[in-house]
C-alpha cells in the first residue's frame, strides 16, 4: 500500500535541518540584536506534525454507518419477514459501535470536531440501541415484555431524542454538501417515524405502527444507500484520484467569510 512507509518517513526526519533552536539564538544573541536582524531573515520555527502523515478514517465510519443502518431498515420494512433486531446485534455492537467510535476518535486527532461529534454519536447510539434489543441485558423484562406500552414509550422517547440530536447534524451539514444534507435529513425522517412508530405500538394501534414503520424505514434505507454513495467517492478519490460528485454547498458561506474579514 502506499503509507506502509510512514513511520519509516518519520523517523528519517531528525535528518532535516530546522529552524527549531530559533529563539534560544535569539535569546543569546539579544545584545546584537539590530545588527542582526538588519541583515538576516527572520524564520519561525514550524514543527513536523504526525498529522500530515495520516490517512483519512471518514471512509471505515461511514461505511459502517451504512451497514447497520440498511440492514436495521430490512427489519423496520419487514423484508423476508424479519421484524425482530436481534440478528442485527453484531452491527450494532462491532461494526457501528466499535468501528465508529475507533474512526471518530481518529477524526478528533486531525482536528475535525463535527466528523468527531457525528461518528461518535452514531457509534454510541447503535451501541445503546444494542443494549436495549439484546435479551439477556433484560431492558424488555424490566417493563413487562416488548410489547408492553410502558416499553415501547421508553424506546419511542430514547428514537426520539436522537431526533433531536440528528437535526443540529443536519444543520452543520448545510455548509458541506448535498449529499451530506441528504444523509441527515432522511436520518431526521427515520428518526421521527420510528419514534412515532413505537408511540403507536404502546398506544394499541400496532398496524398503523406497522405502515409508520416501513416509511421511517424507506428513509433508513435511503440514507444507507447515500451513506455508500459516499463511501464510494471516498475509495475513488483515494485509489484512483476519481471522485463522484458530492454537490458542493460550501460556496455561500466562503463568501460571507471573506466579506466578514473584509470588515
Amino acid at each position: 500500500m502506499r503509507h506502509e512507509n510512514r513511520i519509516d518517513q518519520l523517523t528519517g526526519l531528525h535528518h532535516v535541518e530546522t529552524n527549531g533552536d530559533f529563539y534560544e539564538k535569539q535569546s543569546a544573541t539579544s545584545s546584537l540584536a539590530n545588527s542582526t536582524m538588519a541583515t538576516q531573515p527572520l524564520y519561525i520555527p514550524v514543527p513536523v506534525t504526525i498529522k500530515a502523515q495520516l490517512g483519512s478514517p471518514t471512509a471505515l465510519a461511514t461505511g459502517a454507518f451504512s451497514t447497520t443502518l440498511t440492514t436495521l431498515s430490512f427489519a423496520l420494512m419487514g423484508w423476508r419477514g424479519v421484524s425482530v433486531t436481534n440478528a442485527f446485534i453484531g452491527d450494532f455492537f462491532g461494526v457501528a459501535g466499535v468501528g465508529m467510535f475507533v474512526s471518530a476518535n481518529w477524526e478528533l486527532v486531525l482536528g475535525n470536531t463535527y466528523a468527531y461529534t457525528v461518528f461518535a454519536a452514531f457509534g454510541l447510539f447503535y451501541a445503546g440501541f444494542g443494549f436495549i434489543v439484546t435479551p439477556s441485558f433484560g431492558v424488555a423484562d424490566a417493563y413487562g415484555g416488548p410489547d408492553s406500552a410502558q416499553y415501547n414509550n421508553a424506546v419511542g422517547f430514547f428514537v426520539l431524542m436522537w431526533a433531536v440530536w440528528n437535526l443540529f447534524f443536519l444543520v452543520g451539514s448545510i455548509p458541506l454538501n448535498l449529499v451530506y444534507i441528504a444523509i441527515f435529513f432522511t436520518v431526521q425522517m427515520a428518526f421521527t417515524l420510528v419514534s412515532v412508530g413505537y408511540f403507536l405500538k404502546a398506544d394499541g394501534l400496532t398496524e398503523t405502527s406497522i405502515a409508520v414503520n416501513k416509511v421511517g424505514g424507506g428513509f433508513a434505507f435511503a440514507s444507507g444507500m447515500l451513506g455508500y454513495y459516499t463511501v464510494g467517492n471516498l475509495m475513488c478519490q483515494e485509489s484512483i484520484r476519481f471522485t463522484f460528485p458530492m454537490g458542493d454547498t460550501s460556496r455561500p458561506f466562503k463568501r460571507v467569510d471573506k466579506s466578514a474579514q473584509a470588515v
